[in-house]
């Protein structure tokens, strides 16, 4: 219980600092990366199905 007690802590120091934005603004980059990797990857893996069923 004490460690879930200092973890609300900590975000409410992060978010009392505007550390908590700069957090959130660098997941946004990252999970915007991860799926426009996934969405080029699928149209490459379809580019190359489509060349195997000719």
């Amino acid at each position: 219980m004490k460690l879930l007690f200092q973890g609300a802590q900590m975000a409410d120091l992060m978010r009392s600092e505007g550390k908590i934005y700069v957090v959130v603004v660098g997941l946004l980059i990252i999970m915007v990366g991860f799926l426009t990797y996934l969405y080029r990857l699928d149209r490459k893996i379809s580019k190359i199905e489509k060349e195997i069923k000719k």
